[in-house]
C-alpha cells in the first residue's frame, strides 16, 4: 500500500532520541532510513528506550575520521533525499558532512539539523541535553514549590526533545513538498530550545502587557501560574483521592462538563443553595473552599474503580486515574487505536512500545522491524545515484504557500498545532462559533488565545444555520486540509463530516483530533489536558518519588497533596498533542501532494502523549524503570541534577559520559575523583550515587551559578544557571532568543505591536513570515467577500447573527 514517504531515502547521522524519533516516524511512513553510526554504534543505544527510535532502520558503521569511512558516508549522502544530523555545523563541516559540502554535490538535498540551543548566539555550543535547556529557559524554576525546599525543581517530561523531533519531521516534509515545486533542497533547523516554546502558553505575552499596563492584570487568575506560585487547583481541574487511597484526575474545564461531574458525583444539589448560583469562578472564596472540602470528602466515599465506572457510564465526565507510563501499555483505548506495538526484538525479547504516530486511513504506517546491532546492514546498503528533481517553480515562497487549512477546533491542542502550519506559510482559516472559541474567554484580555491563534485568519459563523453551512461548504471546496476536534458525530450533524468534505473535495486531508481515539471504549468520552498527563505517567514522573501520598488522614492533607499534584500535572499534554497534529497533517499533505491521495486521519491525545513519554511508555524483560526525579526534585542522578551554588543561586548539572565527567573534574579542580574507584566510571558513579551527590554539592557551593555556567557551559559541559528568569521573562528578554529570532515582533489588533513566539523551525531558503494572533471573526468580512458576498449580503448575515466579529477593546 502507498505510503506518504515512499521513495524517499534518509541518511541518519543523528545521535540519540531527538533525531532518532523523527527518522523512525519517517521509516514508519515509507522512507528508507539508513542510520550511519560511529564505531561502536550510537552511544545512546545504551538508553532503555533506544529500541523504539532505532526501529525500521538499516545500520552501517562509518568512521568519519578515516578516508574510507568518510568517503562511504559522503557517497551515501550524495544519493539521499534527506540527511539528518545532530552534529554541530562547524564539526560537521570539518568531517565533510556539513550542509554546504553535501548540497554542493546534491542540490536537491533536504538537510535536517537538531541542536540544543540553535546555530547562533551565546549558547550555541551548550550541550543539547533536555535538562540543560529546560533549566536555562526557566522551565525548572516554574516547577518550584512542588518540593518542600527552596529553589527550582527538576523537569521530568522530555518536552523539548519531543517537540524538536516532531518539528524536525514537519519541517523536513515541508521542505520536501517545496522541493517538488522549486527543485531545490535546503537546510532545516530545529532545536530543543525551540521545543520549549509551545509550552509557554501565555507568559511571553503577559510579561509584555503587564509591563505596559500593570493595573489591567491585577485580577488575572493565571498570574500565579505564570509566576510559579503554588495554589489550589480550580474545582474543574482537581486531583482527588478515592476511598482506596488512589488518586483520580478531574478535567471538566467547561461548565457543562462540570455540571456532568456534579450530577454523577451526587453533588448537583449545590445549585439549590443561593450561594452557588453561576459557575465556580463567581463563587466567593469562602464558599468555594467550603464546597472544595465537600467535594474532596465525597470522593473518599467510594473506591477509585467505582468512581471511574460511574464517570464512564455517565459519558460526559472528564476523569482518569493517575498511573505510571508503563501501566498505560495495558489501556484498551491505547491498544485498540494502535498505539501499542508488540514486536519480538532480537536483543531484548518481547517489546511493547509506541505504535504509529497517527492513523492515516489510505496511506497507513507500517512500523518497520525491530532494531538490530549497529552495523548489521554494513554489506546490504548500497549507494544510490543523486536524485534529480525536475522542477522550476518559484523558490522564494514559504514552503506551504498555496496550501489552505480550515480549522474547526477549540481550546489548545488542535488550534496550537494548526498555528504551526500557518507559520510554515499555509493560509489558516479558523471557523469559530458566534461568540468565539471558548478559550478566548479564559484569561484577562484574551492573552491565552494569543498563543493558539497565531498566523491565522478567523471567520465566526453560526453553523446551526443553513446559510452558514453553505458558506463553509464553499470554503471546504477550496481547502487542502481540514482539522477539527469535535466529538464523534458532531461534524456530520453540522454537514462537515469526512464524507461531506470528500464529496466536495476528493483530495481533502481531513484530521480528526480527540481525546481517546475512534476505536476504543473511550471514543465518545471528552478529554482535557490533565487526563493524558495523569494517564500517560507524565504527572507522576514530575511530582517526584513518594508523591502523591497514600491514603491521607485528613482533608487538609488531601488539599496539600492535590496542590502539588496539579502543579506537576501541568499543561504539557496539550502542546504535546499539538506537535503531533502538525506533523500528522504534514504526512497527510505529503500523501496528497506526492501521490494524489486525500484521506481521513485520526489523532488522539493519549497516543500523542505516549510519544512525549516514550522514555517510560515501553516494556521488555529487564528494562530499567523510567528515570524519575527524587522526592525533593533535585534530579535523576548525581550527574543529572540541580545543585545549590554560592549566594543562594542554583545550577543544573548534566555530565552523562565519562569524558564529560573527566573534563569537569579537571576544570573544577577535583582531579582526585578520576583516581577514585567510586567515581571514575559511569557504573561506579551509579553505585555511589548519594556519596557523589554530596561531594558535588560541596564543590558547587564554592562558586555562584553564573560563575559555574561561564566556566563550564562555554567549554561544552552541561552546567547552566537554573534560577534565572521565568519563561515569560526569558523569552521576552534573553539576547540568545533575539539573535536566533525565536521571538518575532508582529502587530495584534488589541495589543498593538508585540513579541510572539517564532516558528518551530528555521529554513535556509524558504521565507517564514509568521503573523500575529487574530481575534474571533477578525477576517469575517474579507473571507465572505472572497467568496463573492457583497457588502449588503454581509451586513444581512451580521444583522441576523449568522456572521460575527469580536470587539477589539484595545488595552
Amino acid at each position: 500500500m502507498t505510503k506518504p514517504l515512499d521513495g524517499i531515502r534518509v541518511i541518519d547521522f543523528s545521535i540519540g532520541q531527538a533525531g532518532g524519533m523523527a527518522t523512525m516516524i519517517m521509516a514508519d511512513f515509507g522512507a528508507e532510513v539508513i542510520k550511519v553510526e560511529p564505531p561502536g554504534g550510537d552511544p545512546q543505544r545504551s538508553l532503555a528506550n533506544s529500541p523504539v527510535w532505532l526501529r525500521g532502520k538499516q545500520s552501517v558503521i562509518c568512521d568519519l575520521a578515516t578516508p574510507e569511512g568518510n568517503a562511504r558516508a559522503r557517497e551515501l549522502a550524495a544519493g539521499a533525499d534527506v540527511v539528518i544530523t545532530t552534529t554541530p555545523h562547524e564539526q560537521a563541516a570539518e568531517l565533510g558532512i556539513g550542509y554546504e559540502q553535501l548540497s554542493a554535490t546534491n542540490p536537491g538535498l533536504v538537510y535536517g539539523h537538531v541542536s540544543g540551543f540553535g546555530s547562533s548566539g551565546p549558547y550555541k555550543n551548550y550541550p543539547a541535553y533536555e535538562g540543560v535547556v529546560a533549566a536555562k529557559s526557566g522551565r525548572m524554576k516554574a516547577f518550584s514549590g512542588i518540593p518542600e525546599r527552596p529553589g527550582p525543581a527538576f523537569a521530568a517530561v522530555q518536552i523539548g526533545t519531543h517537540a524538536a523531533s516532531q518539528s524536525l519531521l514537519s519541517g523536513v516534509i515541508a521542505a520536501l513538498i517545496e522541493r517538488d515545486n522549486s527543485g531545490r533542497g535546503q537546510l532545516v533547523e530545529a532545536s530543543l530550545l525551540q521545543g520549549m516554546m509551545p509550552y509557554d502558553l501565555a507568559a511571553l505575552v503577559r510579561t509584555q502587557l503587564v509591563a505596559r499596563n500593570p493595573e489591567a492584570f491585577i485580577n488575572d487568575p493565571f498570574a500565579a501560574m505564570a509566576n510559579a506560585v503554588l495554589r489550589m487547583p480550580t474545582l474543574n481541574y482537581h486531583p482527588v483521592q478515592a476511598k482506596d487511597g488512589r488518586w483520580l484526575q478531574l478535567g471538566n474545564l467547561l461548565q457543562h462538563l462540570f455540571d456532568n461531574f456534579l450530577s454523577a458525583a451526587d453533588l448537583a444539589d449545590v445549585y439549590a443553595d443561593e450561594r452557588y448560583q453561576g459557575p465556580p469562578p463567581t463563587w466567593t472564596p469562602d464558599d468555594r473552599e467550603a464546597f472544595r472540602d465537600r467535594m474532596l470528602t465525597r470522593m473518599r466515599e467510594l473506591d477509585s474503580d467505582e468512581w471511574m465506572k460511574i464517570f464512564i457510564e455517565n459519558g460526559g465526565v472528564v476523569a482518569t486515574d493517575y498511573r505510571p507510563a508503563e501501566a498505560a501499555l495495558d489501556d484498551h483505548d491505547l491498544i485498540d487505536n494502535g498505539h501499542v506495538l508488540v514486536q519480538d526484538h532480537p536483543i531484548v525479547g518481547r517489546l511493547r512500545s509506541v505504535g504509529a504516530l497517527a492513523t492515516l486511513e489510505e496511506t497507513p504506517a507500517e512500523p518497520g522491524g525491530p532494531s538490530h546491532e549497529a552495523g548489521a546492514d554494513q554489506d546490504a546498503v548500497t549507494p544510490r545515484s543523486t536524485p534529480v528533481v525536475n522542477a522550476s517553480g518559484d523558490a522564494t515562497k514559504a514552503p506551504l504557500a498555496g496550501v489552505t487549512v480550515l480549522e474547526f477546533a477549540t481550546i489548545i491542542a488542535a488550534p496550537l498545532g494548526v498555528s504551526f502550519l500557518g507559520d510554515l506559510g499555509a493560509r489558516i482559516i479558523k471557523v469559530e462559533p458566534v461568540g468565539g472559541d471558548p478559550y478566548r474567554g479564559m484569561g484577562i484580555h484574551g492573552i491565552q488565545a494569543a498563543r493558539t491563534n497565531q498566523s491565522k485568519e478567523s471567520i465566526a459563523l453560526d453553523l446551526k444555520t443553513a446559510e452558514a453551512r453553505d458558506i463553509v461548504q464553499k470554503l471546504v471546496a477550496k481547502a487542502d486540509i481540514i482539522i477539527h476536534n469535535y466529538r464523534p458525530g458532531v461534524p456530520e450533524r453540522l454537514g462537515i463530516g469526512y464524507e461531506d468534505a470528500k464529496r466536495l473535495n476528493p483530495k481533502i486531508v481531513y484530521l480528526s483530533v480527540n481525546g481517546y481515539g475512534p476505536k476504543g471504549p473511550g471514543a465518545h468520552r471528552p478529554s482535557t489536558h490533565p487526563i493524558p498527563g495523569a494517564a500517560l505517567g507524565g504527572a507522576l514522573a514530575q511530582v517526584g518519588k513518594g508523591r502523591p501520598p497514600g491514603f491521607c488522614d485528613t482533608i487538609e492533607e488531601v488539599r496539600l497533596a492535590s496542590e502539588k499534584l496539579m502543579r506537576a500535572n501541568e499543561a504539557n499534554p496539550d502542546p504535546n498533542t499539538s506537535m503531533v497534529v502538525c506533523s500528522s497533517a504534514m504526512l497527510g499533505l505529503a500523501a496528497a501532494k506526492r501521490h494524489g491521495i486525500g484521506q481521513q486521519i485520526f489523532i488522539d491525545m493519549l497516543g500523542a502523549n505516549a510519544y512525549a513519554n516514550v522514555d517510560g511508555f515501553l516494556d521488555y524483560e529487564g528494562k530499567p524503570p523510567r528515570a524519575v526525579p527524587d522526592h525533593d526534585l533535585y534530579g535523576t542522578s548525581a550527574t543529572n541534577r540541580l545543585y545549590e551554588a554560592a549566594e543562594d543561586s542554583w545550577v543544573f548539572l548534566a555530565l552523562p559520559t565519562d569524558a564529560e565527567f573527566a573534563k569537569f573534574c579537571e576544570v573544577a579542580g577535583v582531579t582526585r575523583w578520576l583516581e577514585d574507584t567510586r567515581f571514575c566510571t559511569a557504573g561506579a558513579r551509579a553505585t555511589y550515587e548519594d556519596t557523589l551527590a554530596g561531594e558535588l554539592a560541596q564543590v558547587i557551593k564554592t562558586r555562584t551559578a553564573d560563575e559555574w555556567e561561564a566556566t563550564l557551559a562555554t567549554q561544552g559541559l552541561g552546567c547552566v544557571r537554573a534560577d534565572g528568569p521565568l519563561p515569560g521573562d526569558f523569552w521576552a528578554t534573553d539576547p540568545h532568543v533575539r539573535e536566533n529570532n525565536f521571538v518575532v515582533e508582529t502587530p495584534h489588533p488589541r495589543y498593538g505591536n508585540y513579541l510572539r513566539w517564532g516558528p518551530m523551525v528555521r529554513m535556509s531558503r524558504s521565507p517564514l513570515t509568521p503573523t500575529g494572533a487574530c481575534l474571533a471573526g477578525d477576517h469575517t468580512d474579507d473571507i465572505l467577500a472572497d467568496l463573492g458576498f457583497g457588502a449588503d449580503d454581509i451586513a444581512s448575515l451580521r444583522a441576523r447573527g449568522i456572521a460575527w466579529s469580536e470587539a477589539i477593546n484595545p488595552i
